[in-house]
């Protein structure tokens, strides 16, 4: 936990370019080897007059005394606790009852022994942590510092150099293969899941009823009919630019660093808080308790809105937002995570999709408000509706817990393991929907309607299709499913390296081991920018890798280079450095992702997954890089104008 904050503070002060003279402790920072692999921090600074910093009150929670944490290095440990140079003044601190603490004031150095195991970096980064006060002021101050170790051994100039290539993207020797074209061609499938994802929420409880309540409000507040045409349209276009609004930071995020999405999609703390929220959400559906927002948030915004002023309707428009959360927020959480790999543009156009499908029934219905007889009454049948979505959560809780094990190699969700949870909430689903299984507040004496029972039999069918998925046979490949589940060679019957993917040679996962092997068998070489979490990696894999034209013409004629770049695992501390990019960001090389997707970004100018290229012994570009091709026929075309352009 400490190591996550501390990667935490230094991002977060990264990110916002805080200047070290900024921080209230100035730390000077010596580091000196007192014994082999053993090193003292010396840590000194000049309290600001008229504040305190706090040493050792073991006897108080929460506060602690001054701490060193090392950043991102597993083969660390400090040696027992911080000493100070001086003795402690000891006062009654009003913050903590009067109780009698130990603070220091002036000038004060502080000391701590750290063991390091293994091969010594270079550098140590790490962050100084303490706690000051000044009269009712009471403030953590940290301080982030990178130390150089004597004796410590710094990464070679090959593992730097390999990041930056004179690759010449804009001249292949062949024009064939169009990556941009792959990438913005998957704008409108992502706009149409995100106009799907409004629409399913549209059907909620927390939507649903809105829509009759509100186009009545316009209609009757409004002067004339004119009147509330407009202001039923400017209603839903706030809702929908309130949406598309909400991807804008990650906008700025994606200029600091484009790798910025595939971290958020793939860091296996962030999937973990996903599969925990998206199982108190269902739990929540299943109508166990109710989530509900603070009434303060949506009170301030709904104080706010009136049919006086454009910014009157605005705050209709967000107070909707808002009160909404509790339904829309797992889908719009999916949205996010689920195109995140991508960047921030799809996730615009998934957004752009959803707030569409939102506003556009509240701009038509006060168009046309006789409409409103058409619609259903609120019912029963809503509170179907969100026990199934429940149902939908716990199977895309089980995908994030899925993706953090993916990425650290856990080994808890297998594929077939993966595949038997989902079969057991798609059985809770069909008893549930068939009405024998009875969840809070269901009428135990209502009727099944044709439309659940049509609707438990196509969850049934889809849970008789995911059972071969259990078998160690070639019907275990469930190809409507390609990259939900983990991927074929994550087996719990122990099938080939996941480095093979189902190929018998070439395949590699080191960049100087294909150039080395493309030299000495005269091939080219296929780069496959992967990831462990990567969904169209595993379609690409599975229903396209397979087919037999495709797999024979990849093993003849390629060394396959496939590069993970969600791949956790720590780089040799040899292999560890600070990069700076072509944009001027600092960015720290300390896994094999990292390598990887920094390599990816910097030579080939993109930072979505999967993206193909085809390179020369020579490291030529021999093609222009495609990305996720699901047809067969048009990814062979674009693999033998690539190797057809070989020696040329």
């Amino acid at each position: 936990m400490r190591k996550i904050l501390l990667l935490f503070i230094l991002s977060f002060s990264s990110f916002l370019g805080i200047a070290q003279n900024e921080n209230l402790l100035q730390w000077n920072i010596v580091y000196k080897q007192t014994a082999p692999q053993t090193y003292t921090i010396t840590a000194s600074t000049t309290i600001p007059e008229g504040w305190h910093l706090y040493g050792n009150n073991k006897s108080i929670e929460g506060l602690s005394t001054v701490q060193f944490i090392t950043a991102d290095f597993e083969n660390d440990e400090l040696q027992g606790e911080p000493t100070f140079n001086k003795t402690a003044t000891i006062i009654a601190d009003p913050f903590f009852e009067n109780q009698q603490v130990n603070i220091y004031t002036g000038d004060i150095t502080v000391t701590q022994q750290v063991k390091i195991t293994g091969t010594v970096p270079a550098q140590l980064k790490g962050v100084i942590e303490a706690f000051i006060a000044k009269g009712d002021e009471f403030v953590p101050a940290s301080y982030a510092f990178t130390a150089s170790l004597e004796g410590g051994v710094a990464a070679s100039a090959d593992a730097q150099n390999l990041l930056l290539k004179t690759i010449n993207l804009e001249k292949p020797v062949a024009e064939c293969g169009n990556a941009a074209f792959v990438e913005s061609s998957g704008y409108l499938k992502v706009f149409l899941l995100g106009i799907l994802g409004g629409l399913i929420a549209l059907l909620t409880p927390c939507v649903f009823p809105m829509i009759p309540v509100t186009v009545s409000f316009f209609t009757k507040r409004s002067a004339n009919h004119r009147a509330a045409v407009k202001n039923g349209i400017l209603y839903g276009g706030f809702i929908l630019l309130i949406y598309v609004a909400a991807s804008i930071p990650f906008h700025l995020l994606n200029n600091v660093q484009p790798e910025i999405f595939n971290n958020i999609s793939t860091n296996a703390w962030l999937n973990i808080l996903f599969f925990a929220i998206f199982l108190f959400f269902a739990i929540s559906f299943f109508g166990y308790f109710e989530i509900t927002l603070p009434s303060g948030i949506a009170g301030k915004a709904d104080s706010k809105s009136s049919l006086g002023s454009i910014g009157g309707i605005f705050f209709m428009a967000l107070t909707l937002t808002i009160v909404s959360f509790s339904c829309t927020g797992p889908i719009l959480g999916s949205l996010l995570v689920g195109t995140a790999g991508s960047g921030a543009w799809h996730l615009t156009a998934g957004l752009a999709g959803f707030g569409i499908a939102l506003a556009l029934p509240f701009a038509l219905f006060a168009v046309f408000p006789n409409w409103l007889n058409s619609l259903p009454k609120s019912g029963g049948w809503l509170d179907t509706v969100k026990k199934v979505l429940a149902f939908l959560e716990l199977a895309f809780a089980i995908k994030f817990l899925s993706n953090a094990d993916l990425v650290m190699h856990w080994g808890l969700l297998k594929r077939e393991v993966f595949i038997a949870l989902w079969i057991l909430v798609g059985l809770g689903l069909v008893l549930y929907l068939f009405g024998f299984l009875r969840l809070p507040h269901d009428n135990k004496h209502a009727k099944i309607s044709i439309g659940r029972k049509i609707a438990g039999l196509i969850a049934l069918a889809f849970t008789i299709y995911l059972i071969p998925g259990l078998t160690n046979t070639s019907a275990a490949n469930l190809k409507l499913l390609s990259g939900f589940p983990p991927p074929m060679h994550y087996s719990v019957y122990g099938k080939e390296s996941a480095q093979l993917k189902g190929l018998e040679a070439n395949v590699v996962n080191d960049y100087n081991k294909a150039v080395q092997l493309a030299k000495e068998q005269n091939k080219p070489i296929l780069i496959d920018f992967t990831g462990w979490a990567c969904v169209n990696c595993r379609k690409m894999e599975e229903n396209v890798w397979t087919v037999p034209e495709v797999k024979e013409y990849i093993q003849q004629n390629f060394i396959l280079l496939s590069l993970y770049v969600d791949d956790k695992g720590k780089l040799p501390v040899t292999e560890r450095f600070t990069y700076k990019t072509k944009k001027g960001f600092e960015k720290e090389i300390v896994t094999i992702g990292d390598k990887w997707a920094t390599f990816q970004t910097e030579n080939f100018g993109q930072a979505t997954q999967p993206l193909y290229v085809i390179l020369d012994t020579e490291e030529r570009l021999l093609n222009h890089s495609v990305g996720y091709t699901p047809d067969a026929k048009k990814y062979l075309e674009w693999l033998q104008c690539g190797k057809n352009a070989f020696g040329k």
